[in-house]
């Protein structure tokens, strides 16, 4: 059997047709993953859900790169399934890099989950109301519901196999080479109490859109020993704490007198003082609610302790505002590192022209537009090896300083992820501000309003017209 590259598994009722859908749920998702990730790689995946071999003998189990989890109470409850887990988590127990990922088709606790995927990151694929709390699976994959939930934990899943693929796939002669493609800015998003589990996860969600690595990527261990190693380890590998505090003092763990938000407060203040003595790059921002009416003594102990120990800490910056105005500062101290790293060198505007192989022809006379606008293109590869191939991408993402996607024979998931592409942008390294951003397309671009893009159809008879009034205004 040849290699898989993603091994789907899940209980068989989940994915069970109804008269809704000729398809089951899982069936589905095969499909919608294996669209993302040819979007991503550049080439199609071998994707295989577990009714498509043979489980006596389970081939691919010793085949698979990836295993994609499908988590229920009757994945759960599955016997076969758990044994497959364990199976696959035997045969990788030495990769270097994440190999399973859970996907939660419905709701399910810490404690619910088994013991072998709870530390793992999960992708939620589920409808949920915030105001009532109610669960319903998406009966159109293709709603505004879905558009905001299932298909942006659909991307960030595709984007996260991705990067474990390119890994396996290049073997460790290339992991050199890799780690020097994907040097990206790493943050710490420290762990919060209940009640700023949502704001965190919002933070969490627009780091990761602009490309940047978010630090724990795992649930982290129940005993503070474990815990205080494990926060250790990966405050080593960033540049940037986020810590958010607010009314709940946060869950003790095993073994402690404080809380998780209070150890990780604690070990990122020491990682601070190291950091600047071996003149490496380290800063920390810390967030404190304005209300805390509901805060406890021991939590507001706790904000006063904060206060006197950041005051005495270079690079620590304590914030008490708006949310929406600690992300915008947040943004800046981000932008301001890259700067300070890359320097901005003075070079004619560049202009990144985003387009798939098939429309290589149609993109020409764009093309000529722009060079003979005085403007320098940037184009993708689309021969060689699939790492030179993103290579060239990410490099192009670092230097651009407008970007034009082309949308020509290609469908709206690959133009969505071009736009996500150029979202991520900042994480890879850019030392500038995206200048101007533009959608050119045949027919209807009304889908994309919202896309913060100057948005130009090719159909009208203005296009030419509209693609200069663009390219003036990107000048200006």
């Amino acid at each position: 059997m040849a290699d898989i590259d993603v091994l789907i598994i899940f209980a068989e009722k989940d994915n069970e047709t109804s008269k809704k859908s000729e398809q089951g749920w899982v069936t589905q998702f095969k499909k919608f993953l294996e669209l993302m990730l040819f979007q991503v790689l550049g080439t199609k995946p071998t994707i295989v859900i577990k009714s498509e071999f043979d489980t006596a003998t389970a081939p691919a189990m010793d085949n698979a790169l990836i295993l994609a989890a499908v988590l229920t109470k009757d994945f759960v409850q599955s016997g076969r399934c758990l044994d497959l887990v364990e199976t696959f988590y035997k045969n990788t127990s030495s990769s270097p890099v994440n190999r399973v990922f859970k996907v939660l088709k419905s709701p399910l606790t810490t404690q619910e989950q088994p013991p072998r995927l709870r530390d793992s990151i999960g992708y939620d694929m589920y409808q949920l109301d915030v105001e009532t709390g109610a669960m319903k699976e998406y009966s159109d994959f293709f709603s505004q519901e879905a558009e905001k939930q299932y298909w942006m934990k659909l991307v960030d899943l595709a984007y996260d196999i991705h990067e474990s693929l390119i890994v396996l796939k290049a073997g460790e002669s290339k992991s050199a080479e890799i780690k020097n493609i994907y040097k990206r800015k790493t943050i710490y998003l420290a762990e919060t109490g209940h009640d700023l589990s949502v704001q965190r996860n919002i933070i969490k969600r627009e780091l990761q859109r602009h490309g940047f690595i978010v630090l724990p990527n795992h649930t982290l261990p129940t005993r503070a020993d474990d815990i205080e190693r494990e926060v250790r380890k990966d405050l080593q590998e960033c540049t940037l704490s986020v810590h958010l505090i607010g009314s709940a003092y946060g869950e003790i763990p095993d073994g402690a007198d404080r809380s998780i938000v209070d150890i990780q407060n604690k070990i990122a203040a020491e990682a601070a003082v190291a950091k600047r003595e071996a003149k490496e790059e380290f800063s920390r921002l810390i967030w404190i609610a304005q209300n805390l009416k509901n805060a406890s003594d021991k939590q507001r102990a706790f904000i006063d302790t904060i206060r006197r120990d950041t005051e005495a800490q270079e690079g620590a910056e304590i914030l008490q505002n708006p949310l929406e105005d600690f992300k915008n500062i947040m943004r800046e101290e981000l932008m301001d590192a890259h700067d300070r790293i890359n320097p901005e060198s003075e070079h004619s505007k560049s202009i990144y022209l985003v387009h798939d192989k098939v429309d290589h022809t149609e993109v020409e006379p764009i093309k000529q537009t722009l060079e003979k606008s005085g403007f320098k293109v940037l184009m993708p590869e689309f021969e060689g090896e699939l790492l030179d191939v993103r290579k060239r991408h990410i490099d192009n993402l670092r230097n651009f300083d407008g970007a034009i996607i082309f949308k020509g024979k290609v469908n709206d998931q690959w133009v969505r992820m071009k736009i996500l592409d150029l979202l991520k942008a900042p994480g890879f390294g850019r030392n500038k501000p995206i200048q101007g951003k533009a959608l050119v397309g045949l027919g209807s671009l009304d889908s994309y309003k919202n896309q913060n893009l100057t948005l130009i159809s090719s159909d009208s008879t203005k296009s030419t017209e509209n693609l200069k009034s663009f390219l003036e205004e990107f000048k200006a």
